[in-house]
């Protein structure tokens, strides 16, 4: 899989060239459920406007402004009727997404799924799927938070109704093999940070706090720690944010699991504008972008392209 994700890179800039020689500019637009405060969504929408500018298509990127999967089967509903290229979606919800994607398939136009919903893609007929199942890379954690002696935690939901988010800590709880407890909130920092400040206040023996976004639930999960005087408390988090990583460095949280939400965009506008030119598309029904766990060792690197919302 590393192979082809070489490829594919080398696919995007080996076909710029090919760009100015004939092709009419194709349009994509990709709909997630992105959150405009949230810089991992800046990562996925940048990898998109990079690939666009080299393969020489127009890229549209749409979310929602809030979690709202009614808002986001409207937004790709109305993505159909505008007749794209390409379709690029997000699958947070499958029961409340389903028809609007089948839909867009069902029209003719060619779609490639990102980020959640690895699971249901094949079944609603996208091309591909680039992102990680959830669930595993949820249990790799729990192993690793295992490893680390950890006995009891709580793992951050901060957009309840967002099955991604469900497996990731069904996956965590299995793998721990300890005491889990789901805590429910938003994603306001001011929230989170309470919520995990009266969990860690009303129970000592909470000594791990798993966030499933590093910039809405990461960071204020460590600012909680940090303010209650908790060292004995893990704090790690799914995705990156500048935030979370200096975090890591500074010795205030233990790592952060990568997603590469920049493949996310890049590849499926390199996979999808081969497929409409020239009908080319991977055989394999996932490429996996994740887990990929960063440490104190990776963090000073990787914190320099996250600035850069390339990491």
């Amino acid at each position: 899989m590393k192979n082809f994700l070489k490829i594919a890179v080398l696919a995007g800039a080996t076909l710029v060239g090919a760009v100015t020689s004939g092709f009419a500019e194709e349009r994509l637009i990709m709909i997630s459920h992105g959150l405009a405060n949230d810089p991992y969504w800046n990562i996925v929408k940048n990898g998109g406007d990079t690939a666009a500018k080299q393969m020489g298509v127009k890229f549209d990127y749409i979310a929602p402004e809030t979690f709202d999967m009614v808002r986001m089967s409207e937004l790709i509903t109305s993505a159909v009727n505008q007749k794209p290229d390409g379709i690029i979606v997000t699958i947070p919800d499958a029961d409340a997404l389903k028809d609007a994607i089948k839909s867009a398939v069902a029209s003719g136009i060619p779609v490639i799924s990102v980020n959640s919903g690895a699971t249901v893609a094949k079944e609603f007929g996208t091309l591909i799927h680039i992102g990680q199942d959830e669930y595993p890379a949820g249990k790799r954690v729990g192993e690793r938070l295992k490893e680390l002696g950890a006995k009891k935690a709580i793992c951050i939901n901060h957009e309840v109704g967002n099955t991604a988010l469900d497996d990731r800590c069904r996956g965590v709880t299995d793998g721990f093999g300890g005491a889990v407890t789901i805590l429910p909130t938003s994603n306001d920092f001011q929230e989170v940070k309470s919520k995990v400040t009266a969990a860690l206040s009303s129970d000592a023996e909470i000594d791990t706090v798993v966030g499933l976004s590093a910039g809405q639930a990461g960071e204020p999960a460590v600012a909680a720690v940090q303010d209650l005087g908790r060292t004995d408390v893990k704090v790690v988090s799914f995705d990156l944010s500048p935030g979370f990583l200096q975090a890591i460095i500074d010795g205030k949280a233990e790592f952060a699991v990568e997603h590469q939400p920049y493949f996310h965009g890049y590849l499926s506008t390199v996979l999808l504008t081969n497929y409409i030119r020239n009908g080319l598309m991977p055989t394999n029904d996932l490429i996996e972008s994740g887990p990929k766990f960063i440490t104190a060792k990776e963090a000073p690197q990787v914190l320099e392209l996250s600035e850069k919302a390339i990491r």
